[in-house]
C-alpha cells in the first residue's frame, strides 16, 4: 500500500472514530466506541489483513454514509443499517466479509465465494493479493441496505393474540 493511501485510511479512521456510540452497539473497554475498537483493530493486524479490512470499510461508508458501526461477539466489527448490513472477520489467512443476508441478494459479479451452501448467509473471502472489485462490492452492500430496508417498511405490525370471549 503506498503512503498516500496509507494516509488517506488513517484521515477516515480518525474522521470515522468521533462518531456517537449509537443503539445496539457495544462499547469496549474502557468506554471505547465501536469505530475506535474497529481502528484499533485494524492497527493491531499492521499487515495485509489491517489493510484489507480498513479498505473494505471504507467501502462500506462509501456506499452507505449512514452505515452504523458496532462491536459485537467480542470483537468483530460489523456494519448495520435498518438491520445487520456484515461483518468483517479477521482469520490468519483471510479477511471474510460475510452478508447476514447475502442468499437474498443478487450478486452479478460473483463476489460471493464462501458459506455458499447456506439459506441466509453469503460470505466473500479476501486473500492476501487479493483485489477487490470496488464497484461491485459496493453495489452489493447497497444492495444489503436497499434489501433491509425494504423488508423494515413492509413488515407487518404484531398482532396481539385474540382473547377468548367469555361466556
Amino acid at each position: 500500500m503506498t503512503n498516500t493511501a496509507t494516509e488517506a485510511l488513517s484521515v477516515v479512521a480518525k474522521r470515522t472514530s468521533k462518531k456517537p456510540v449509537k443503539s445496539g452497539s457495544k462499547e469496549g473497554k474502557g468506554g471505547d466506541s465501536p469505530s475506535q475498537l474497529i481502528d484499533a483493530r485494524i492497527r493491531e493486524l499492521s499487515d495485509w489483513r489491517g489493510q484489507t479490512l480498513a479498505r473494505v470499510r471504507i467501502l462500506i461508508k462509501q456506499a452507505d454514509p449512514l452505515v452504523v458501526e458496532e462491536w459485537k461477539w467480542r470483537g468483530v466489527p460489523v456494519w448495520s443499517h435498518a438491520g445487520m448490513i456484515c461483518t468483517g472477520e479477521t482469520y490468519k489467512n483471510v479477511v471474510k466479509m460475510t452478508f447476514a443476508r447475502g442468499a437474498s441478494l443478487e450478486d452479478p459479479s460473483g463476489l460471493f465465494n464462501s458459506s455458499l451452501e447456506g439459506n441466509t448467509r453469503r460470505a466473500i473471502d479476501f486473500h492476501e493479493g487479493h483485489k477487490i472489485d470496488e464497484k461491485a462490492l459496493k453495489a452489493l452492500i447497497r444492495a444489503a441496505v436497499a434489501l433491509n430496508t425494504s423488508v423494515r417498511a413492509t413488515a407487518r405490525p404484531v398482532r396481539s393474540q385474540k382473547r377468548p370471549k367469555s361466556a
